[in-house]
């Protein structure tokens, strides 16, 4: 599909994109995002397809030329941040300069898509976030928080101030707005994580380089959890599939080896079995008598995970002797 293809926006959505990354999700692109593109008539829409089947790409590629969408067709599963690399990428070519990172089992409606427009517009280097709601109304993301000491995460709403614990906020990957001058300032998402822990990632990098992180709290979005794991509402205490323990296992080390000190990568290293355990009772304590998958992902997450901090770590120590080497 060519730029001209495209119809004009609306002069107040000009310029931008709204970019998701799917797998196995054509349903839930009919329901969630066919509702958005027909509110914003003219809008570019790029869907990355990740690919699960032969059946499921035909129904997205069907979808996206009935809805006039650019579909995007990497010939395997790229995992969701090298998806969003390439859906921001093509829309880049297509003329886009702000960019809306959305899920597939997320829903927001046009004038809540130009509040958050209209603050990177004000502020380009600014990385933002709605206020994600549940389909219930109860509040799935306002702010979260990342404590350096060991590499828990907790909302930012249960944070006490008078702790005095190293903790550094971050932005959930479900619904961002960015523009394209702090999208390459940053590189967009790293590919090193293939699913979880890019966009706590992406924003780190983004404070770093003297960008800022931001809720819009007038602006709200609902968030399906679960969603692109299957059909129906996820919720808290329901399992989760052994990617989702793997990788949030795995990549929370790969954080720590990529941004922090040797010391708390150790530190890091040392919580990461009760850490993991934690993970894992996001799904119920039931799931163990069904099956032993849950335990061999959460194993298999640790056990590479250390892999990566000490390979980081000999580097590091590799490159101070080489400094001191006459």
């Amino acid at each position: 599909m060519e730029q001209e293809a495209h119809d004009a926006a609306p002069a107040e959505f000009g310029s931008l994109a709204v970019v998701v990354v799917s797998y196995g999700s054509s349903a839930l692109l009919e329901r969630n995002l066919t509702p958005l593109s027909r509110a914003i008539p003219g809008v570019v829409i790029v869907v990355v397809d990740n690919f699960t089947d032969d059946v499921e790409r035909l129904r997205v590629t069907e979808l996206g030329r009935r809805e006039s969408w650019e579909v995007v067709l990497p010939a395997s599963n790229t995992g969701f941040g090298v998806g969003m690399n390439l859906g921001v990428a093509r829309a880049g070519e297509l003329g886009a300069s702000s960019f809306l990172l959305l899920n597939p089992d997320a829903t927001i409606a046009a004038d809540q898509v130009l509040r958050l427009l209209e603050r990177v517009r004000e502020r380009p280097l600014a990385l933002v976030s709605p206020l994600i709601v549940r389909p219930d109304g109860s509040v799935w993301f306002d702010g979260s928080d990342l404590y350096l000491d060991d590499g828990r995460i907790r909302a930012t709403r249960r944070r006490d101030p008078a702790s005095g614990v190293r903790i550094e906020s971050w932005l959930s990957g479900a619904c961002l707005m960015v523009t394209d001058r702090l999208w390459r300032l940053v590189g967009g998402f790293s590919d090193e994580y293939f699913l979880y822990w890019e966009d706590v990632d992406l924003s780190h990098r983004v404070v770093q380089a003297g960008g800022t992180i931001e809720i819009r709290a007038d602006a709200v979005a609902v968030h399906a959890e679960g969603g692109t794991q299957g059909e129906g509402l996820s919720s808290a205490g329901a399992a989760k599939s052994g990617s989702y323990y793997y990788y949030n296992i795995r990549n929370r080390l790969l954080f720590a080896a990529r941004h922090l000190p040797p010391e708390d990568q150790r530190r890091w290293s040392r919580a990461t079995v009760p850490v993991a355990y934690e993970i894992l009772l996001q799904g119920g304590r039931r799931q163990f008598i069904r099956s032993l998958r849950p335990l061999i992902a959460a194993y298999r997450g640790i056990r590479d995970g250390r892999r990566i901090v000490r390979a980081e770590l000999r580097v590091r120590v590799t490159r101070r002797s080489a400094r001191n080497v006459p």
